[in-house]
C-alpha cells in the first residue's frame, strides 16, 4: 500500500478496551452505582442488579427504584449503556 505507514508492534487491542466483560454482580451494581452519581438528575436513585436466566445478549437487568421523573430517561439510558 503505497503511502501508508503499516505500525503492526503498535496496534491496539480495542476489545481489551471495547468489548464485553465478565463482571460479578457487585461489580456492576458499583458500575451502575458510579454512572448513575455521576449524572446531577440521577444521584441517589434507588435501584438493583436481577440477576437473570442467560439468553443471547445479557444475564442482568437492573430495576430502577424511587427514581424521580425527570430523570427517568436519563437513568434508563446509563443502565443501557451499561448493559451493551
Amino acid at each position: 500500500m503505497a503511502g501508508r505507514a503499516i505500525n503492526r508492534g503498535h496496534d491496539m487491542d480495542l476489545d481489551r478496551y471495547f468489548g464485553k466483560t465478565s463482571a460479578t454482580i457487585e461489580e456492576i451494581r458499583r458500575r451502575v452505582m458510579f454512572a448513575l452519581d455521576r449524572h446531577p438528575l440521577c444521584r441517589g436513585i434507588e435501584f438493583d442488579v436481577v440477576s437473570m436466566p442467560r439468553n443471547r445478549k445479557n444475564n442482568w437487568t437492573v430495576t430502577l427504584q424511587a427514581i424521580e421523573p425527570d430523570a427517568l430517561w436519563e437513568a434508563s439510558d446509563i443502565v443501557a449503556d451499561i448493559q451493551e
